[in-house]
């Protein structure tokens, strides 16, 4: 399959000359959107990270409804073509070596896919995980845990995939020729069962990704036969001989250090929807280098070459920040890139390093972009807060500094550290909800803990205990058995350790097994903890059980709803020095403490946050109603931020001050989202005033910042009616994406919060 170049992409004075580089970059976006607005109405919305797939051609498409690793329901395109070969009575697919030969498969029967106008071939038209059907092996049952999971409704891990990093030199400096020749090697040295299925599965994922490659080359040779623009027919034979080279050897050149990696990205996105990608102007460097002193690149090559890849690929990349010994790796790439991404204004995940040794210049390029572009692009990382967060856990400094940022709201030690990042959720409204009924149903059983936010308090606090105990198990079970289910062979490839000891990552494989646990709902619990003392507790408005009652029966009535607003209408979470803000504390340091009072029964490590990735709403539906006026069903707050409206001026600095204050601090990140109207940047000293926040927020602790600079008529009329700005990108939370793309439950999420700075 070979990308169409339309009249409207390409007009007639432009085919009649050579393409400039910000042409072809404009014909790029074009196609893009044309993608994407056939997935949106192929598939219908999708409320995560903008997937950078085309759709299988129509005659052999299949449209299919799965649950994604995030436990998000969505719709995917799949080949009505391909069928895979199950190991299992379930017809599921499962262990090593069936999911090797079953990629393989998926990727030889692949069509190609090369742009003449990209300099880059490549792109993946299905998800692997989408033929998985079911997608855990009910031989290995975890029926001992699941009655508390569901009690919580934990996001508890079972079965998570990806969401840790792997480390691209391995790639670049063997070729795939070279891992090859490493798991043939090391499959004569660990003879365990365990270790050959491994090895089986491992080269089975290399063998298909270079019949993949080889495929396009052959592909790219044949397109230029028949292409009649000079330009291009040059272009496409340099594809075909760059593929020619990558099915056996590591790149050489930056351009086929990025024709690499993105071959190793869209491989990752088809497997199992993998999208780190880390600290790329770090790793391009050498290659960066070595062309501009050969005299064989240009700047203007190099971002062109980074938007070839961005537009196929959105992973998630951190710019700048330190090396192991604290030096800024700030450099001319760290530029480009920030500068690919603004000629490209699709969703990319970018981030920025900012700290007190990176390059200011960085951070205010960041800025002056997200101002201009208002795409939500880039977010800001506090590098350093994160980095001393790490080290708390007992680990060298240099260990922090080495983590890179690498999915929405998480950072890893490429290729030597499991972690399972924002996989694992405790909803603290369920947990509260569930303190509260308990609460109030003890007094009926002739309890003598009495009622009263206290009571109420230490039985929260009990529950939420409960609550990670069950994580932590859970936790201990996927570790036991997910490389019998799934195993990670994507990542396995480019990590220290699985290869060498032929053990999965999940299993063994990795040197260092951190596990983050996320807290969610924080405004939420806080906010009805300050409800309760004002109204029940001081006030005697409502009796506990009255007001248990109102709750159970979702505000109904006029004296419901007359109920619901006086509960509502109490200062709340964020406003400062409230009691919502003494709750939102507590509930943030009793929850680190509990998780890092405990290991898991296995002795792994687990690591506090506070982040619900854009699973509020699904979490939301999950819990009836809360004491904070919350109707039932409703989402829940949205990470450590306050509610929208939490204060009437919306202050952006009482905002930074409160997330500042909830850190968990133990390098497992508590990121605020913070929103801006265009007119703010009608002021001439609007940046210098948003790099001196991102500044302040840093300084007091803080860990990440998502903020979107958004038109507020053009984001309440693509509410209205998506269609009248197709491309209009925010950042949803940790991750960009087209508010056109999203459900109109997300969407509304977004406005809540722009119209929540207007008030």
């Amino acid at each position: 399959m070979t990308a169409d170049i339309t009249h409207n992409e390409m007009n007639t004075e432009q085919e009649s000359r050579d393409l400039t580089f910000a042409e072809r970059i404009a014909i790029l976006r074009e196609t893009k959107m044309r993608h994407t607005k056939e997935k949106r109405e192929a598939l219908g919305a999708l409320d995560m990270d903008d997937l950078p797939m085309i759709l299988p051609p129509r005659e052999i498409r299949k449209v299919v409804r799965i649950i994604s690793g995030s436990g998000l329901a969505m719709q995917d395109a799949v080949f009505s073509t391909f069928t895979p070969k199950s190991n299992h009575p379930s017809g599921g697919i499962f262990g090593a070596r069936a999911c090797g030969e079953n990629i393989r498969a998926l990727m030889e029967m692949h069509p190609p896919y090369v742009d003449p106008v990209s300099s880059l071939a490549g792109a993946y038209m299905a998800h692997f995980i989408s033929y998985r059907d079911p997608g855990w092996n009910p031989d290995l049952d975890y029926g001992h845990l699941r009655a508390e999971q569901e009690k919580y409704r934990l996001h508890h891990g079972i079965g998570a995939v990806q969401h840790f990093c792997q480390d691209m030199t391995i790639g670049f400096e063997l070729g795939w020729d070279g891992i090859l020749e490493k798991i043939r090697h090391f499959r004569g040295v660990n003879r365990d069962e365990e270790a050959q299925e491994l090895y089986d599965g491992l080269e089975q994922m290399v063998l298909g990704i270079q019949t993949w490659i080889g495929r396009h080359a052959s592909a790219a040779l044949s397109m230029a036969e028949s292409e009649t623009r000079p330009q291009l027919r040059s272009n496409l034979r340099e594809i075909a001989e760059i593929n020619a080279r990558l099915v056996h050897n590591p790149p050489g050149t930056f351009r086929e250090a990025c024709q690499w990696m993105l071959w190793y990205q869209l491989a990752g996105k088809m497997y199992n929807m993998g999208g780190s990608l880390g600290r790329i102007d770090r790793f391009l460097l050498p290659f960066y280098q070595r062309d501009i002193a050969r005299g064989i690149l240009t700047d203007e090559e190099a971002t062109f070459h980074l938007a070839c890849h961005f537009i196929m690929d959105t992973s998630y990349t951190q710019l700048g920040g330190p090396d192991s010994e604290g030096r800024d790796t700030t450099n001319p790439l760290s530029f480009l890139m920030l500068e690919a991404a603004h000629l490209l204004k699709v969703p990319v995940n970018v981030g920025v390093s900012v700290g007190n040794d990176v390059d200011p210049r960085l951070l205010r390029r960041g800025v002056e972009i997200l101002f201009e572009d208002r795409t939500g692009i880039p977010k800001f990382l506090g590098v350093e807060r994160t980095a001393e967060g790490f080290a708390r856990n007992g680990y060298p400094i240099a260990l922090g500094r080495e983590r890179a940022y690498a999915g929405c709201h998480w950072c890893a030690i490429p290729g030597r550290e499991y972690t399972m990042n924002d996989c694992v959720k405790v909803n603290f409204a369920a947990v509260f909800d569930v303190a509260l009924h308990d609460m109030i149903a003890s007094r009926g059983r002739g309890g003598s803990a009495g009622e009263g936010v206290q009571a109420l308090w230490n039985r929260f606090q009990q529950h939420l205990r409960k609550s990670v105990e069950v994580v932590a198990e859970s936790l201990d079970f996927h570790i036991d058995n997910m490389y019998r289910v799934f195993p990670e062979l994507h990542l396995d490839l480019l990590c220290h350790g699985p290869i060498e000891k032929g053990r999965d990552a999940s299993h063994g494989g990795v040197e260092f097994y951190n596990l983050c646990v996320d807290g969610a709902g924080l405004a939420t619990v806080a906010d009805s903890f300050a409800s309760l003392e004002q109204r029940l507790d001081r006030e005697e408005r409502l009796t506990w059980p009255a007001l248990l009652a109102l709750i159970d029966g979702n505000w109904a009535g006029a004296d419901g709803e007359k109920s619901r607003l006086m509960m509502k209408c109490v200062p709340r979470y964020g406003i400062g020095s409230s009691r919502a803000d003494h709750w939102g504390v507590s509930i943030a340091r009793a929850f680190t403490e509990i998780v890092r009072s405990m290991k898991t029964p296995h002795g792994f490590n687990m690591i506090p946050g506070i982040f619900s990735w854009a699973a509020t709403i699904t979490m939301g539906k999950d819990v009836g109603a809360t004491p904070n006026g919350r109707r039932a069903g409703d989402p829940i707050s949205h990470g450590p931020n306050p509610d929208p409206g939490f204060r009437r001026d919306a202050s952006p600095t009482a905002l930074a001050l409160a997330v500042a204050a909830v850190q968990p601090g133990f390098g497992n990140t508590a990121p605020m989202q913070i929103e801006f109207d265009p007119g703010f940047s009608k002021d001439s000293g609007a940046i210098d005033r948003v790099v001196e926040l991102i500044r302040t927020h840093f300084a007091l602790g803080g860990t990440q910042i998502n903020m979107n600079i958004m038109d507020r008529a053009a984001v309440l009329e693509a509410h209205r009616d998506p269609s009248t700005h197709p491309d209009l990108v925010v950042r949803v939370t940790g991750f960009s994406a087209y508010f056109a793309s999203l459900s109109s439950e997300m969407r509304q999420i977004v406005v809540d919060r722009i119209l929540a700075e207007e008030s």
